[in-house]
């Protein structure tokens, strides 16, 4: 067992593969006796996994087919001969494009559109999702991190991996209940003098795993709550908490 008392602070560059071997082998040492710290860094990591995952999209398989398909209806045109080309037979590029070369990309691009494999909502969704993975290795990677955990009313778990230097946190929930209809989670940071500022909503549904990224307004900050609010979410928190989780 280590006798170093901050290798608890080292769960998120460990997760990242960012530790020298030194450091790397004590805190894998430390892993062995010390459940707080094994079922952090499997919570981070699955955090890490989830996101870099839900980066990466392969094209439907329809798309090749269609394509191709479209491909095989346009018939290619003969090298134009005509008085544009020199006296060593190489034809000058026209300047923009013809007729039915245009219609033939209007063709290509209709058949990739239709086929789906490219749509604005889903570039957008894998932008954020890698904003989000670029945003929690930046926070797990800080030497300030530290980690609370605690129980939510009804069922689930949450964690929160904060970094003042950052200023910013990473939120995991796990296994939250589902809430009636007009109902939803609501996430806030505390201050010392008790006052509460929302980061946002967590919905109304049932998931395996949640992970929000709070890329400010941490600093200063000594607890993170959880609340049951009305659709839309409420300018101050709905008393009992669901879950209020000291960071100090």
């Amino acid at each position: 067992m280590t006798s170093n008392p901050d290798v608890h602070t080292l769960t998120g560059p460990y997760v990242l593969d960012a530790l020298p071997d030194e450091e790397r082998r004590e805190f894998e040492n430390h892993l062995a006796y010390c459940a707080a710290c094994t079922t952090e860094v499997a919570e981070l990591r699955e955090a890490a996994v989830k996101l870099s995952t839900q980066v990466v999209t392969l094209p439907p398989a329809r798309l090749r087919a269609s394509v191709l398909a479209s491909i095989s209806q346009l018939r290619q045109l003969p090298p134009l001969l005509d008085d544009s080309a020199g006296s060593d037979g190489v034809v000058a590029p026209r300047g923009g494009f013809g007729r039915r070369s245009v219609l033939a990309l209007a063709a290509a691009a209709l058949a990739v559109a239709a086929s789906g494999g490219i749509a604005i909502d889903q570039y957008r969704e894998r932008t954020e999702t890698a904003r989000n993975s670029d945003q929690v290795a930046a926070v797990l990677a800080e030497p300030d991190v530290r980690t609370a955990h605690g129980a939510v009313s009804g069922g689930g778990q949450a964690t929160v991996v904060a970094s003042t230097r950052k200023d910013a946190a990473v939120v995991v929930l796990r296994g939250l209940q589902s809430l009636p209809s007009g109902r939803t989670y609501q996430l806030w940071l505390m201050d010392r003098t008790q006052t509460a500022y929302s980061v946002g909503l967590a919905g109304n549904q049932a998931t395996g795993q949640l992970t929000k990224v709070i890329s400010s307004g941490v600093a200063g900050k000594v607890a993170f709550g959880v609340t049951v609010e009305p659709e839309g979410g409420s300018a101050e928190p709905t008393l009992p908490a669901a879950a209020r989780i000291s960071m100090a």
